[in-house]
């Protein structure tokens, strides 16, 4: 019997799992996925998700792997260029951008560390229930297709946007919308190691992520049909996609044109902004697989970080003492809800893609709001790790 399962080990997952652990419960991770392997993301971190990384003791982790230290911001508005020096603020002076693969091992290397188990090629296909209804754990299979059950207090999903968790569980659909916007990026050589970039044009919103390898990631939103040239090329979608940054913004396409693009161009459109129900008798969900947004905010990864650390709260109270489970759970859904609500607010009017003043003006609001939620972010108790003589 586990106090806890996750099912998921990427960000949401693994992060959950190393602070269960460190919180001294005995946790297992299960991923469909060996890991490290990479996933869909343009994986910039603004400075709430740092701010964690650092609480958690990981930023040096991070930056040692061979993440580049960003320090400055650039803005490239119509006839407008501002570049910004990132300010010391909560312990932290630098953002980071690292490819996943990288990330999420580091987290789930972090989450063993802490003692909890990670099983990896495992596939739950169901749930375990008591007489009552609750969940007590999960059924699924190995890779060699044997059959597996894993009894746990609480189980968790983070099992991503299409969870198959908040399907065996039932989860009420709280709100949900689709964005009409479109992004695709890829990675490129040649471009400033320490700086993250924007660049705002008539429907477009491009940018630079720099990461590991000397790479950075360029991506590309506009709404769906304008992207159309893209989608519709074929085998010439990368230049398609140089094209469009060529038109729109000329002096970061110029860039990319003289770089060397290293991976083939990947995409995704109509995604979707919804919360979730967090939690019931026996489970919970974090990350995508409870709360989902357009990625034109950049902060999934943040959201992700933010909500483990929640829910992890919750869930110690509710082991510790069953008798307030229910309300630490109504609490962390209740938290994450107000704490997700101006930036899911914002998101939709980012996508609408208003006259570029108006987009200006929202990502001021953007940037006051991710400012205020990195100062509550750090003022979350500590939970670093605990070394073996302690």
């Amino acid at each position: 019997m586990y106090d806890v399962v996750v099912v998921g080990a990427r960000c949401a997952g693994a992060a959950t799992g190393m602070l269960l652990g460190r919180m001294g419960h005995r946790v297992v991770m299960v991923d469909k996925a060996g890991l490290p392997s990479d996933t869909l993301s343009t994986h910039g971190l603004l400075r709430g998700g740092v701010v964690q990384l650092s609480r958690w003791g990981l930023l040096d982790s991070v930056l040692a792997s061979g993440t580049p230290a960003v320090t400055k911001v650039r803005f490239e508005l119509p006839g407008e260029t501002k570049l910004r020096r990132i300010k010391p603020r909560d312990g932290v002076d630098v953002l980071v951008a690292p490819r996943r693969q990288i990330l999420d091992s580091l987290l789930a290397d972090a989450a063993v560390e802490s003692g909890a188990e990670l099983r990896t090629g495992v596939t739950a296909t169901g749930l375990l229930r008591g007489r009552d209804g609750r969940v007590t754990g999960i059924v699924g299979h190995d890779r060699d297709g044997d059959r597996i059950e894993l009894p746990a207090r609480i189980v968790v999903g983070a099992d991503g946007r299409r969870s198959r968790m908040a399907e065996f569980v039932k989860a009420t659909t709280l709100e949900h919308d689709t964005s009409p916007c479109a992004v695709f990026f890829t990675y490129v050589t040649g471009l400033a190691p320490d700086t993250y970039e924007f660049h705002l044009a008539p429907d477009a919103f491009a940018g630079v992520f720099p990461t590991h390898h000397d790479e950075a990631c360029v991506w590309l939103i506009r709404p769906t049909p304008l992207l159309d040239p893209i989608r519709t090329a074929g085998s010439r979608r990368t230049e398609a996609f140089v094209e469009q940054l060529e038109q729109l913004v000329p002096s970061l396409g110029t860039r990319v044109r003289a770089g060397r693009i290293t991976e083939r161009l990947r995409g995704a459109a109509d995604l979707p902004n919804y919360l979730r129900q967090a939690h019931g008798p026996g489970w919970a969900l974090v990350g995508d697989a409870g709360y989902h947004r357009d990625p034109i905010t950049g902060h999934g990864i943040t959201d992700a970080f933010r909500d483990a650390e929640l829910l992890a709260t919750a869930v110690d109270a509710g082991l510790r003492d069953p008798s307030t489970e229910r309300a630490a759970m109504s609490s962390y859904q209740e938290t994450r809800n107000a704490m997700a609500r101006e930036v899911l607010d914002l998101t939709r009017a980012l996508t609408a893609f208003p006259a570029p003043e108006r987009f200006v003006e929202l990502q001021v609001q953007l940037s006051e709001v991710l400012e205020r939620e990195a100062d509550q972010l750090a003022s979350f108790p500590g939970h670093q790790a605990v070394s073996s003589a302690a």
